[in-house]
């Protein structure tokens, strides 16, 4: 018997919904709701199955993100992306890596639903502009419209210069080696004079509710004793674990010229639930 097309592609499909979503329990809803959607269809008349599970995902996502969207606004103190556990494989593909990273993900969350969507399907998956057009009830013009607007509002909020896998691992090394000893100037060292520290709790964890800047003030605070950190993969990228008392973070870094220029740190426990087995991610 052929395999169901929605199991074949069920990683793509994950993958498109939880860049539309940053969270993979919500993406997990949207997969849901989609396969009860596709178990009712007609499949002879389905030309394309890949296209129309897609079309299907990404309107559930859209669904799922213009009600996050309200709920997202009392959220307690900063929302980031839930963090996955993925293989350094993953780090192989170059653009699925940048697109899923936390970074990306962060910058991603700034766009409008519709937005977000046309980008994620149009620069991230290569979709054609009329498949995104039934995919999100525009036409095809208004559609690179919106693709044009939302490459412009992503390229001035990325990372302004790539840096190689092979410094970006040797820069969260420096960086995780360091909280490891807690050595104030040791953290100094690794990070950029006006780096950024971003942390997300949720409520329901331990962490600053705004921003904070400066290399003293994040070192000050970063250093200290009596944590274990652990090197592991999140998001296609080098990145750590933390447990401290009991309780677990996992750290995401942007690097720019050899040195850590944002601090991603997700605290929230709901958001934690994704460090144990590696997620299957595609394009």
């Amino acid at each position: 018997m052929t395999e169901d097309p929605f199991v074949v592609h069920r990683s793509l499909l994950f993958t498109v919904a939880y860049e539309m979503l940053g969270s993979s329990a919500d993406a997990e809803d949207v997969l849901q709701e989609s396969w009860l959607r596709w178990a009712d269809v007609d499949r002879a008349q389905v030309r394309d199955p890949r296209a129309y599970l897609v079309r299907t995902v990404t309107r559930q996502a859209l669904n799922r993100l213009r009600t996050l969207s309200r709920s997202r606004e009392e959220y307690v103190g900063e929302w980031l992306p839930e963090p996955l556990l993925t293989s350094p494989d993953v780090a192989e593909d170059i653009e699925l890596a940048e697109n899923v990273s936390i970074a990306m993900l962060t910058v991603l969350e700034t766009l409008g639903p519709t937005e977000r969507a046309v980008f994620v399907l149009r620069e991230v998956f290569e979709v054609p502009y009329g498949e995104i057009a039934e995919a999100v009830g525009k036409s095809a013009t208004a559609v690179r419209q919106i693709a044009r607007r939302a490459r412009e509002h992503v390229a001035a909020r990325r990372p302004r210069v790539p840096v190689s896998r092979s410094e970006q691992q040797a820069v969260v090394e420096r960086f995780l080696a360091a909280l490891r000893t807690g050595r104030l100037q040791e953290l100094l060292d690794v990070m950029a004079p006006d780096v950024v520290l971003i942390a997300d709790g949720g409520g329901l964890a331990g962490a600053a509710r705004a921003p904070i800047h400066g290399a003293a003030l994040v070192a000050s605070m970063l250093a200290l004793p009596g944590r274990a950190v652990s090197a592991v993969w999140l998001n296609g990228a080098p990145a750590g674990r933390i447990e401290i008392d009991g309780r677990v973070a996992a750290v995401s870094l942007v690097v720019e010229d050899g040195k850590v220029t944002r601090i991603h740190a997700i605290a929230n426990p709901r958001k934690l639930t994704r460090l144990d087995e590696p997620a299957e991610l595609a394009r």
